[in-house]
Order: C-alpha cells, then sequence, then structure tokens
C-alpha cells in the first residue's frame, strides 16, 4: 500500500500564475470542468480536456506524474466499474458470447467512458487542491457561500469544516504510513491473503489511527478555545480577495474548452462517437 501516491488535499508550493489566482476562481473553474467531463462523447472530447489539464499543470509548475498519481488509489474502483458496465450491459451489437458471458459493443464504449470520466474527475479536483491552499480555499469556499447566509446556512463552519479535513489528511496519511511500518516490524502482513484476511489485517491499523485522530481533533478544539473561537462573527482576514486580469485569462480559456467539448460531438463523424 503506497500512501504517498495519494495527491488529495496535499499543496505543492511553488510560483505560479495559476497558484496566483482567486482561490473563488479556481473553485468555480473547477466546478466547470467536472461539467465539461460530463458533457464529453467522444475521445476527441477526452484527447481535449487532457491537453488542457496538461498545459494547466505546465503553467502551474507541477508535474502531470503527481497529478497522475492520484488515480492509483482509485485504481480498484476504476477496474470494478469498467468489468461491471462490460458485462452487464446488454444493449448493442455482440462481440463475444461465452455460456452466461456477453460483451456488446455498447457495454465496452460504457466501460471506456465511465472509467475516463472517472479519472478526469479526480485528476481536475487534484489540480485545484495542489494549486490551492487550505486556508486560501476556505477563504474562497465561505466567500461564495457567504449568501446564502440569508437564510441561516453555516457558510463559516462548512468552510473551516473542509479546510480541517483537506489540512489534516497528509498529517492522517504520515500517521498512517508511521503506524504501518510500527506494525510490519512486529511482524503484521498487510498485503498477502484474500480480500477477508486483508480486511482482518487492518484492524490493528485501524485501532490506532482512530485513537490518534481523536487525539490530534481534541488538541486542535482545545487550541482554538484557547484563542477565544467563535466562528465567522467579526472575523477578518489577512489577505482580501481580489480578482484579476488573470482570471478572466483563466475563465476565458475554460468557456472556450467548454464550448470545444459542445460542438464536437456534432461536428466529428458518428464512427469517432463513444
Amino acid at each position: 500500500m503506497n500512501l504517498k501516491s495519494i495527491t488529495l488535499g496535499q499543496y505543492y508550493p511553488v510560483e505560479s500564475p495559476i497558484h496566483r489566482l482567486d482561490p473563488r476562481t479556481k473553485i468555480l473553474l473547477t466546478l466547470a470542468l467536472m461539467v465539461a467531463v460530463f458533457l464529453v462523447r467522444s475521445l476527441v472530447g477526452y484527447a481535449l480536456l487532457l491537453g488542457f489539464v496538461y498545459l494547466a499543470a505546465r503553467i502551474a509548475n507541477v508535474p502531470f506524474k503527481l497529478m497522475m498519481k492520484g488515480i492509483k488509489p482509485l485504481r480498484f474502483i476504476l477496474i470494478l466499474t469498467f468489468l461491471l458496465n462490460l458485462f452487464f450491459t446488454t444493449q448493442g451489437n455482440v462481440l463475444f458470447h461465452w455460456q452466461f458471458i456477453t460483451l456488446t459493443d455498447q457495454g465496452l464504449k460504457l466501460s471506456v467512458h465511465y472509467s475516463l470520466r472517472l479519472m478526469f474527475l479526480v485528476i481536475c479536483t487534484s489540480l485545484m487542491t495542489l494549486t490551492t491552499s487550505p486556508i486560501q480555499l476556505s477563504d474562497g469556499l465561505e466567500i461564495l457561500l457567504s449568501p446564502l447566509k440569508a437564510i441561516h446556512f453555516p457558510a463559516h463552519e462548512l468552510a473551516m469544516m473542509m479546510s480541517i479535513a483537506l489540512r489534516f489528511i497528509p498529517t492522517l496519511l504520515e500517521e498512517t504510513d508511521k503506524i504501518m511500518k510500527a506494525q510490519m516490524a512486529r511482524g503484521a502482513d498487510f498485503e498477502s491473503g484474500n480480500l477477508i484476511a486483508r480486511a482482518k489485517a487492518m484492524v490493528p491499523l485501524l485501532v490506532p489511527l482512530f485513537v490518534s485522530a481523536f487525539r490530534r481533533a481534541g488538541d486542535l478544539a482545545m487550541a482554538m478555545e484557547a484563542r477565544c473561537y467563535h466562528g465567522g462573527e467579526g472575523r477578518t482576514r489577512l489577505r482580501v480577495l481580489k480578482f484579476t486580469r488573470a482570471d478572466l485569462y483563466a475563465a476565458l480559456a475554460v468557456a472556450g474548452l467548454l464550448v470545444l467539448i459542445i460542438l464536437e460531438g456534432r461536428l466529428l463523424p458518428a464512427g469517432w462517437l463513444l
């Protein structure tokens, strides 16, 4: 189990134009990219989306391999999604049939489609978290949700919860790695055996991990109380968020990508479609 491949919540601190974008812009554009993922209907559309994300990673000075690492923990879900759509889709022309196993062209298309969709959702989310610090992400999310305060929606509390959760994901992963190495030094085996055996082997790992997580949560609550934290009322910010011309250019780039993805299904021949 390679915990270093989990990139969710990690921040890659370098200097780049994308790092300097307003966090509200990055949150909204990430949502727009997710919409674009659901609008793709062909392999050409996925190629356009991949090229855009790769270019964004180069501009952000973030290694593209680091973003792709976020897919590794999901390989079981990806394989399961692919196989379920492949073997349980009966519509379309039959490509292969043997006893109770039937493969159709529609099942193959859906398998590729949903697997790629899941991969791009993870990559787009990783691009946002790698280029946005948890504090900036919390501030941007709170401002975006602030209009909902009129209906007594806890915008600040929700943003704080998400910020704390993202902040402590790398910490908990590091703690998990230390516990695993300590258990393996005592003879624990987390790799061999079937699925049930591996699940049972995780019990000695989960107990100290939960104890450590609750201890950290208690320490954090005491520290916030000691600093007289009372929610978002009267809270000020060191850095005031402002939209710049770079945010406009980024929004125009994503809008152009959306237009291309919407049009690509109509402009290409039917054979190109998934």
